[in-house]
């Protein structure tokens, strides 16, 4: 047997524990020990799928369940697409789908035995190592998705007095439906499944290949395709394949005691020239050779390595820190085990569909819920949980150019609340000029043209350019399409607002995207980056708020912007906090990240004028001329989940179990950035695995903990500049920290400094910072106004006075910030 691949492991293993440490940084043992607080322990086994435990390797995961007789699992990819913009086969809401790959039931017992269930049941997610076992009567198994190849690997102990056969189905995830059209064929050694619906075909084959089995998907409409893959074999014990019905392929491995290992591997692909089953089996080929244990080895150092870039330790007596600290650590977990490929993990869902192609909302991403994940996520110091989010919004760029001339007859760029992956689609001319003078209320909506109803009644209505359509319905095989608004504006002349919907004017995304990209810039201090990825966006954000043909000088002299929404509502609004908010940040922001790069010196007098004459932000969700929608405001607290529900009512499993029991019905960290109630549509319910269930079938989230580690980072170290995005940020430590609750960190500010600090029994020890740009460090003094101490590698080097200190530094130098005096 070839022995590199055991080396490579090993090495692996050696150069994550000589490497150096960051400074601050605790021994290994303790981060461990630390983040060992965030596993799942179970005693009983998950009630639904949707209480699984979660593995990913950041491009491919699945919840893992059991019933009494097997490990359950649903295969999903992050580049896996059913449709892209320019579908015309799903104008149902929720109808399009995204994600899943393929069933797998490792079934261990036949006869009615009960392996999973029971005194014996225990299943373990150990979130340092991502590793999850499984054990049942007489047999347990151990999962893991491998970090270097898209696979992931299941060991088998069987330690039964009477080994059984171990099963594994690879299962489709649709069959023929209503109002779906079917074709079952078995040719070549395979059975296919087609599914046509409107132009859309869903094709799904299974295959035996060379004694693995194998689960193709091939996903085709006008130009699109997207196709994947999921490929199964087994280790160390003969085994046999076989058809079991026309959705099912079977993997059965020979009865016997012991260990053997089951590989599955996935892949996926945008090129119908691809061979997509070849590119899944080059990843078992990959991982065959390693065998569970080197795989083991290979992801222990991954993440250890993770864990290591930084650190964040909660206690408090009443250990309602230590429950903070649990769920942040866990939210790191669940990111890089779902944040590493090309494409976000969808809020809903993220990898741990279980429920094949049924979820709530579709496929498509709202910016609201996206942003949850991943907007105060760099302080973190793990800055490539961040790519997915920046391929998707910087490859959607030049149809976001398109759709901001075709849609507002503006420039720049128009990135839409609600969209597909690729982007918007490129409209016909004439639907285009037709679409804009609706949308920019310069014709009644009910002077539209028969063509452009068929035209717009074929596309999917949560997409934000068509969300003025309302939930259809069949009448005699024809799709009635009915319109949200139409109730009667107070202004205007009873004008009505029969063209918007709760996303169609929502013009502040590409705003609020440029503002993440220009963030990554500040902790970096790559001004690469800030010319070739923030920048187009910060630029082409302001640009279309320049020329947005609603967006006026007025006489009063300012300028004023009418026809909008104030997020999700206020529709047909003028001057909303919103957008107008957007606004006031994008125009200095981009006046200052040109002048740093040395551009369009001819666009920042522009830029400034309209800042310097802008009307102020207004108070409250609306403004005049404004009907508010039922489904209230998309602020960043009812959609961005700035709070922890604690599960409650029906149905509900309390995330503590029998833990101490937590104060209120919310975690009302009101000293910790405002969380608030984000119990959702209809009531949320959260499982033992910390994920909840608040919009409908196949929508889990996190957001609520995405919202939670925003609070704690904000808290910890906020390095916000204190005049505005474009100026220079500030660190501020423990700003509103509880005095009663402990906290040690590691994290990185805004100026590409890494922070480590302390607070015990209220007070803030020495405070260690590491410049990895060399920029000037701007903080707000920890200890009010008494003199600090600053030394530089170790040797003192100066005192500072004053409530906010400033002082250069070099790239790489570190330095220590305490009391000149004892306290």
């Amino acid at each position: 047997m070839n022995s590199t691949p055991r080396r490579l492991a090993a090495a692996l293993v050696l150069l994550a524990s000589a490497a150096p440490a960051l400074a601050g940084l605790p021994p290994p043992a303790e981060i461990r020990a630390t983040v060992a607080h965030a596993d799942l322990n179970y005693t009983e086994p998950a009630s639904r799928s949707e209480e699984g435990q979660p593995i990913g390797n950041g491009r491919t995961g699945s919840l893992v369940w059991t019933t009494p007789s097997s490990l359950r699992l649903q295969i999903n990819r992050v580049d896996v697409f059913g449709a892209d913009s320019g579908t015309v086969s799903f104008p149902e809401a929720d109808s399009d789908y995204a994600a899943g790959c393929a069933y797998l039931d490792v079934n261990v017992a036949s006869g009615g035995d009960d392996v999973f269930a029971g005194d014996a049941f225990r299943q373990k997610l150990s979130v340092y190592d991502a590793l999850m076992s499984v054990q049942g009567r007489g047999l347990s198994a151990r999962l893991l998705a491998w970090n270097e190849r898209d696979v992931l690997a299941i060991e088998i102990d069987d330690q039964r007095a009477q080994p059984e056969p171990v099963n594994i189905d690879l299962r489709m995830l649709r069959y023929v439906r209503q109002r779906i059209t079917g074709r079952i064929t078995d040719l070549d050694n395979s059975h296919t499944v087609e599914i046509h619906t409107a132009e859309h075909t869903a094709a799904s084959q299974l295959q035996i290949r060379a004694g693995r089995i194998l689960l193709t998907q091939h996903f085709t409409e006008r130009k699109f395709h997207d196709a994947s893959a999921v490929a199964v074999t087994v280790l160390g014990r003969p085994s046999r394949a076989r058809y079991l019905n026309e959705t099912t392929v079977q993997l059965s491995a020979a009865a016997g005691p012991g260990k053997f290992t089951i590989l599955v591997a996935s892949a996926a692909t945008f090129d119908p020239a691809q061979d997509v089953g070849a590119l899944a089996l080059a990843e078992l080929d990959a991982a065959q050779p390693l065998g569970f244990a080197r795989l083991l080895a290979s992801n222990q150092a991954w993440w250890a390595d993770f864990w290591s870039r930084g650190f964040v330790k909660l206690t408090s007596a009443d250990r309602q820190a230590d429950f903070v600290g649990e769920n942040y650590n866990y939210f790191l977990y669940l990111m890089g085990a779902s944040s590493r490929g090309k494409y976000p993990p969808r809020f809903g869902g993220m990898l741990w569909r279980t429920t094949g192609d049924l979820s709530r909302w579709g496929s498509q991403y709202w910016w609201a819920n996206t942003s949850a994940y991943y907007r105060n996520l760099m302080p973190a110091n793990r800055l490539d949980l961040m790519d997915p989010l920046f391929s998707l919004y910087s490859g959607m760029l030049d149809s976001a150019a398109v759709a901001a001339r075709q849609q507002w007859g503006s420039e720049g760029i128009y990135i839409p609340e609600t969209v597909f992956f690729n982007g918007l689609e490129k409209l016909p001319d004439d639907i285009a000029a037709e679409l804009q003078d609706l949308m920019l209320v310069r014709k009644p909506y009910s002077q539209r043209t028969a063509r452009f109803q068929w035209f717009v009644e074929r596309r999917n209505r949560h997409h934000s350019r068509w969300n003025f359509q309302n939930d259809g319905y069949w009448d005699e095989g024809h799709l009635m399409v009915p319109i949200k608004g139409g109730e009667r504006n107070p202004g205007e002349g009873g004008a009505k607002s029969e063209i918007f919907g709760h996303t169609t004017h929502i013009l502040s995304d590409a705003a609020r995207i440029g503002v993440i990209y220009w963030q990554r810039y500040q902790y970096t201090m790559d001004k690469e980056w800030l010319r070739t990825r923030a920048y187009p966006v910060i630029k082409g954000a302001a640009e279309f708020y320049r020329h947005f043909p609603n967006f006026t000088k007025e006489a009063d002299g300012k300028y004023h912007i009418h026809h909008l929404n104030n997020g999700e509502g206020s529709w047909n609004s003028s001057d909303t906090p919103t957008e107008v908010g957007a606004m006031h940040t994008i125009f200095p922001l981009a006046i200052r990240a040109a002048e740093i790069l040395g551009v369009d010196a001819d666009l920042r007098p522009a830029w400034a004028e309209i800042k310097a004459n802008l009307v102020a932000v207004p108070a409250g969700r609306g403004n005049r001329l404004g009907v508010t929608a039922g489904g209230g405001g998309n602020n960043g607290a009812a959609r961005g989940g700035f709070g922890l529900f604690v599960a409650e009512g029906e149905g509900a499993i309390p995330p503590l179990g029998s833990e101490p029991e937590l104060k209120a019905r919310y975690l009302n960290f009101q000293r910790l950035g405002g969380f608030t109630d984000v119990a959702g549509i209809g009531g949320a319910h959260i499982f033992r695995n910390r994920l909840r269930l608040r919009e409908g079938p196949g929508a889990i989230d996190a957001e609520h903990i995405g919202g939670l580690s925003f609070g704690v980072h904000q808290t910890l170290l906020d390095s916000t500049p204190v005049d505005g995005e474009q100026g220079e940020p500030v660190l501020q430590l423990f700003q509103t920290w509880p005095k009663d609750w402990d906290a040690e960190f590691l994290l990185v500010g805004r100026g590409a400094f890494v922070v480590s600090a302390a607070q015990k029994g209220g007070q803030v020890g020495p405070v260690e910072i590491t410049s990895n740009a060399g920029a000037v460090c701007r903080v707000k003094n920890p200890w009010g106004e008494a003199d600090v101490k600053l030394t530089r590698d170790g040797k003192a080097a100066e005192t500072l006075r004053g409530a906010q200190l400033e002082f250069p530094t070099q790239r790489g130098e570190r330095i220590v910030l305490a009391p000149a005096a004892a306290r």
